[in-house]
């Protein structure tokens, strides 16, 4: 998926759209989402752990990544050290969608971290699409119960705190790969891509060649986040793709989200150029 829709899901948009029509070679084009969006109710919490229910735990093909298994964000800029802070961004989010082009600066544009919503209010305006998502598969597959979504909640937070990568980059990367489902097929064009986050070759997930498992184990849910996010045998995670980005702002992250799609950002440093998912960065900023 795109890395326009981790830049939508950074500013809280509750339904991020692959690719927006309008992609044309300027700093800053403004789209609209399509009329598919789902608001959050009024009302509506985030879900906490002591709703989880126990059970027992079991254990587009991306580009050719080092490999790093158990990465960890190097750099202090970059690096997150309180996951437990669920309230550390601004606002709840805008449900529109802005195209986001070339290098990742905020002097073209691209939100500075300082506007990204809060890991809480962002998991609770996509809360309606974790649990109708997998439904939207194909084959369709049961969606999402309020246990596996606590589990979901529960995986982000341990990865965040065991890597150093920002809570919200990790969910925003999470509904890019598989929009929640927790049952999203593996897919294998030459490398195989489970679970969650559609990771390098890993080996957590609840959709197998067709075998699936309702519910999905928490520690399987773990471990497909963990695996996207600190990386695997095959290659990197988020923390290892931060480290490779070359930068110390947060145009690492976006650049991140591009070399976690296709394994490297094009020679001209343009985030909407090279192959893959074009706008994947652009759509992670939103």
């Amino acid at each position: 998926m795109s890395t326009k829709i981790i830049a939508a899901c950074l500013l809280g948009a509750a339904w991020a759209v692959p690719c927006a029509p309008s992609a044309a070679p300027s700093s800053s084009l403004g789209s609209t989402a399509p009329a598919l969006s789902a608001r959050k109710a009024a009302n509506s919490g985030h879900l906490t752990p002591l709703r989880a229910a126990k059970r027992t735990s079991a254990v587009a093909a991306k580009g050719t990544r080092r490999h790093q298994r158990g990465g960890r964000v190097q750099n202090p800029r970059l690096a997150s050290h309180d996951a437990a802070n669920v309230r550390d961004g601004v606002g709840s989010g805008v449900d529109s969608y802005t195209t986001y082009l070339g290098t990742g600066s905020v002097s073209e544009g691209w939100p500075d971290r300082s506007r990204w919503v809060s890991f809480e209010n962002m998991f609770d305006n996509y809360k309606s699409q974790m649990l109708q998502s997998c439904g939207w598969q194909n084959p369709p597959q049961p969606n999402n119960s309020g246990a596996e979504l606590v589990d979901i909640w529960d995986g982000i937070q341990r990865a965040a705190a065991a890597t150093g990568v920002d809570h919200r980059f990790i969910l925003a990367v999470v509904m890019q790969e598989s929009h929640g489902c927790v049952r999203a097929p593996t897919t294998n064009n030459g490398v195989r891509n489970p679970g969650l986050m559609q990771c390098h070759n890993g080996r957590g997930t609840c959709n197998d060649n067709g075998h699936t498992l309702n519910p999905c184990p928490s520690g399987t849910i773990q471990e497909m986040i963990s695996e996207g996010t600190a990386g695997t045998d095959a290659g990197d995670g988020l923390a290892g793709c931060i480290n490779r980005s070359g930068r110390d702002d947060v145009s690492a992250f976006y650049r991140a989200s591009r070399i976690y799609n296709s394994g490297s950002i094009a020679s001209s440093g343009l985030l909407q150029d090279g192959i893959a998912t074009h706008c994947y960065a652009s759509d992670i900023a939103k």
